[in-house]
């Protein structure tokens, strides 16, 4: 039996990730921890895992302090930069045996068109993102997007392919998008959506897109139940669920 804390219990995606564990035979909620609890709480309950889904401003701090408690941490809360990530790589390298999952989507179909995406990349001359989710959501654009421009741009870097054509010279309300690694990423955010992506890719008279639905928050429970599950065997960062997965 798996002992779990859920940091950001009281939130809509925590809510859902403690039911979800609640209702496996092999995992149970030991503390449910929100805004102003201490990680301390988690390590008095004899967790052993903790997932969060906090908020972009404190899931940092999270997982340095669980680490520093020798807890495993599974982790949803987006806006995570390069540099964070270094500080937690670092940090987890001096506690042997820790491991920590950030995983931009937990849902197996954005994980499998992140992977794909990347694949197809470098056979294609232009490439987009389009990420689109519902309008409480407060960084953009998406970890997912960003993590989908990564992986495209790292296959087609790889592949010696280079930028996507583009004439544009003058955009004074940038309507072009955000540009991430060299690949353009547009965010939608409207009511009605939950988490969806569609990644655009197009050569001389073809196009090739691949996209992934989110309707209901449940669609990411598999991929937390997965992460708590082997987190413990993988020691060290691991960023993206796919680096559990036999792909």
């Amino acid at each position: 039996m798996i002992n779990v804390a859920v940091l950001g219990a009281a939130g809509r995606m925590g809510a859902t990730v403690a039911r979800a564990i609640d209702g496996a035979d092999d995992m149970r909620v030991v503390a449910a921890l929100d805004l102003g609890d201490s990680v301390q709480v988690a390590a008095d309950a004899s967790a052993t895992v903790a997932v969060d889904f906090t908020a972009p401003s404190a899931t940092e701090a999270n997982v340095h302090a669980l680490i520093d408690a020798g807890i495993h941490a599974v982790v949803g809360t987006t806006g995570w930069d390069e540099a964070a990530l270094s500080r937690v790589r670092d940090h987890v390298a001096d506690a042997p045996g820790i491991g920590v999952l950030i995983a931009p989507n937990f849902a197996i179909g954005a994980v499998l068109a992140m992977r794909m995406s990347a694949v197809a990349a470098r056979y294609f001359e232009s490439v987009e993102i389009v990420e689109l989710h519902h309008p409480d959501k407060v960084d953009a654009p998406s970890g997912t997007a960003r993590h989908t421009a990564s992986g495209i741009a790292a296959a087609r870097a790889s592949a010696g392919v280079g930028p996507s054509p583009d004439a544009t010279t003058q955009d004074p309300d940038g309507a072009r998008g955000a540009v991430v690694d060299g690949i353009h990423v547009h965010a939608v955010r409207l009511r009605g959506l939950v988490a969806h992506e569609e990644i655009l890719f197009g050569n001389p008279g073809e196009q090739f897109t691949i996209r992934t639905d989110s309707f209901d928050r449940l669609s990411f429970m598999p991929g937390v139940l997965l992460g708590v599950r082997e987190v413990a065997g993988h020691p060290g960062l691991t960023v993206g669920l796919d680096g559990y997965m036999s792909l």
